[in-house]
C-alpha cells in the first residue's frame, strides 16, 4: 500500500489533545481487557537469546534485529517480533492454570516492514495469552474469545465518544465469522487482500478463520509461523476503515499448536530442525500448558477509535521525509 490521502481530512483533535485521548484509550482498554478475559499484568523482554527459539518468525523472510552482549559471550540477541511463545513459555514458569491468564506491552522493531498509513517499523500491542484445557481446543472456545475482545473494544467507542465525541468513530454491533476457504469459494478471482476488503466492507467487522494452510487453490490465504497458532484453530479480526477504503487488521490470534498441530505444521512449513530448539522440546514433550492467545494493535486500536488516517498521527516512529511533508500538507500530523 502507498501513502494514501484522504480527500478533506480533518482530525478533528489538536496533537496535544490526540496524545491526551491515545494514553486514556490505551489506559482504559487494558483494564477492561484485564477484567473481562482474567488477565494480569505482566512484565515482558524487548528482546530475547536467538538460541532459545522462543522469537516469532512471523512469514519466515523478516530479518530479526540481532545484538550481541558483553556480559553472555558466545550468544545473539533478537529483538522480539512477537512475544508469542514467550507468553506461553511465561503461563508455564510462573504456575497460570486453566482460566487464568496474562497480558502485557510488547514493542517490537520489524525492519523489512514497508512503510504507509498502516505500517510502521515499530510495532506496539497488548499480547495476551490464557491457559486452557485439552478439552476447550475447538473451535467454539475462539469464537466465543473473539466474541468478548469484540465487545471490548464496541464499549471503548461508548468510551471515547464520552469524552471525545467528535472524534470518535462508530463501530459496527456485530462480528461476522467466515473461514480462508469459505472466503476464497465467496471470491475466487479476487487476491487473499482484496478477498479481505470485499467481506469486512461488506459486513463491518469479520473474524476470519483458518490462516496458514494451504486452500483450495493450492496456496495459504496468507503466512503464518507454523510453531504458535494451529492454523485450524486461528484468525485475524478485521474492521472496515473508509479513511483507506480497506479492512483494518486489529488483533490476530488463536488456539495455540499442540503436539500434533506443531509436528505437522513444522512438516508443511519445512521447519522441522526446529524441534531441536528448547522451547519446541518442551512442547513436543508436553511439558507446556496448552493456550489460546493473541495481539491487540495499540496504535491500530487508537488510530479505529479515533478515525484517524494514518498510524503515525497516533505512534511516534520513523518515517520517510516526503511522507511526513505530503501529509502535513493535508492536515495529517505525524508524531
Amino acid at each position: 500500500m502507498e501513502l494514501i490521502i484522504p480527500q478533506n481530512y480533518d482530525p478533528r483533535l489538536s496533537v496535544r489533545e490526540t496524545q491526551e485521548a491515545i494514553k486514556y484509550i490505551r489506559d482504559t482498554f487494558q483494564k477492561e481487557l484485564g477484567k473481562e478475559m482474567n488477565l494480569e499484568r505482566i512484565s515482558a523482554p524487548l528482546f530475547v537469546e536467538r538460541s532459545s527459539g522462543l522469537n516469532d518468525n512471523l512469514n519466515g523472510v523478516e530479518r530479526p534485529v540481532q545484538f550481541d552482549l558483553s556480559g553472555v559471550p558466545g550468544e545473539t540477541m533478537e529483538v522480539v517480533h512477537s512475544l508469542a511463545k514467550w507468553k506461553r513459555m511465561a503461563l508455564h514458569e510462573y504456575g497460570f492454570q486453566p482460566g487464568e491468564g496474562l497480558y502485557t506491552n510488547m514493542n517490537a522493531i520489524r525492519r523489512d516492514e514497508d512503510l504507509d498509513n498502516l505500517h510502521s517499523c515499530y510495532v506496539d500491542q497488548w499480547d495476551w495469552e490464557k491457559v486452557i484445557t485439552r478439552e476447550e481446543r475447538n473451535e467454539n472456545t475462539l469464537k466465543e474469545t473473539v466474541k468478548i475482545i469484540f465487545k471490548i473494544i464496541k464499549h471503548m467507542e461508548h468510551e471515547v465518544w464520552y469524552k471525545y465525541p467528535q472524534a470518535v468513530k462508530t463501530l459496527p454491533d456485530d462480528i461476522t465469522f467466515i473461514t480462508s476457504q469459505e472466503l476464497e469459494d465467496l471470491y475466487p478471482k479476487l487476491s487473499p487482500k482484496e478477498r479481505e476488503n470485499a467481506i469486512t466492507k461488506e459486513h463491518g467487522c469479520v473474524f476470519l478463520m483458518k490462516i496458514g494452510d494451504k486452500l483450495g487453490s493450492g496456496k495459504p490465504h496468507d503466512g503464518r509461523a507454523p510453531d504458535y497458532d494451529d492454523w485450524q484453530l486461528n484468525g485475524d479480526i478485521l474492521f472496515w476503515f473508509e479513511h483507506l477504503n480497506c479492512a483494518l487488521e486489529i488483533s490476530s490470534m488463536g488456539i495455540r499448536v499442540d503436539e500434533t498441530a506443531l509436528s505437522d505444521q513444522l512438516r508443511k512449513a519445512g521447519c522441522e530442525d526446529r524441534k531441536a530448539l528448547p522451547y519446541h522440546r518442551m512442547l513436543l514433550n508436553g511439558e507446556l500448558p496448552y493456550t489460546i492467545g493473541g495481539g491487540i494493535g495499540q496504535s491500530r486500536l487508537c488510530m479505529l477509535l479515533l478515525d484517524r488516517a494514518h498510524v503515525g498521527e497516533v505512534q511516534a516512529s520513523i518515517w520517510p521525509d516526503e511522507m511526513r511533508k505530503e501529509c502535513r500538507k493535508n492536515n495529517i500530523f505525524l508524531l
